[in-house]
């Protein structure tokens, strides 16, 4: 698939830092990135643990601010934002999915989705998002009746349930087995393809960065390098 066309940056980032205080230590974790991301793009942030990935998705998330500089969505200043407008942001604009699935046990997956459902302006019915991660047989299934995979395609499904813009993705393999990770990065792709949905994946795994539209790779909390590629890889084709 190539890339989609530049024209609008849904997220810009200027000279963003993050200075964590550990007792009397500062930590670094972002030392001034420069970034956008793109409408309708798949992007994957690359780098070891303690590169600052995880603390880069937080900020685009409105999850965390920054410690310095400016982070904006569309018309918003999001890294000056307050709570509540930052919660507003999330509820409206992003969809999250972590490494661990964060379902609630004594729901179904139709009712951990629906959940999500409840809260959003425009919202996909559950039964349409669980069938759109293949779990179409399994929506009345419980947690632990399902997969480690199944589980995170749940997540997956409750966080596109609310349509959001962009779909952000913390390390969403990092639990699975290689033959069901790649079934998830899937999914990821598929909802990117399908539903235009803005997609962010963080990972410490080179080779999935075959799958993006663009790969930023972090050290040490800068943005080591930008790659481009020209057409993304066929999930199937990815080894690790």
């Amino acid at each position: 698939m190539s890339a989609p066309s530049r024209d609008e940056a849904i997220f810009v980032g200027r000279k963003l830092t993050k200075v964590y205080r550990t007792g009397e230590q500062l930590v670094h974790a972002l030392r001034g990135v420069d970034l956008e991301i793109y409408r309708g793009e798949l992007l994957v942030l690359l780098g070891p643990s303690g590169s600052g990935k995880s603390t880069l998705l937080n900020i685009l998330g409105g999850l965390d601010v920054p410690s310095s500089g400016e982070a904006r969505w569309g018309e918003h200043d999001i890294g000056a934002a307050d709570e509540a407008r930052r919660t507003r942001f999330r509820r409206e604009h992003v969809g999250f999915v972590f490494q661990f699935y964060n379902l609630i046990p004594s729901l179904t997956a139709r009712e951990n989705v629906a959940l999500v459902t409840e809260i959003a302006a425009r919202p996909m019915p559950a039964q349409e998002a669980l069938r759109r991660v293949g779990l179409a047989e399994r929506m009345d299934h419980f947690p632990s009746q399902l997969s480690g995979g199944e589980q995170q395609r749940v997540a997956i499904a409750r966080a596109i349930a609310k349509r959001p813009e962009v779909l952000l993705c913390d390390e969403p393999t990092g639990a699975l087995d290689y033959e069901t990770g790649k079934l998830v990065l899937k999914v990821i792709a598929d909802v990117n393809a399908d539903l235009g949905t803005t997609a962010v994946v963080i990972t410490h795994n080179a080779v999935i960065a075959a799958m993006a539209n663009r790969v930023l790779r972090l050290a040490d909390g800068l943005i080591a390098s930008i790659e481009i590629n020209a057409e993304r890889a066929d999930i199937e084709t990815l080894r690790w």
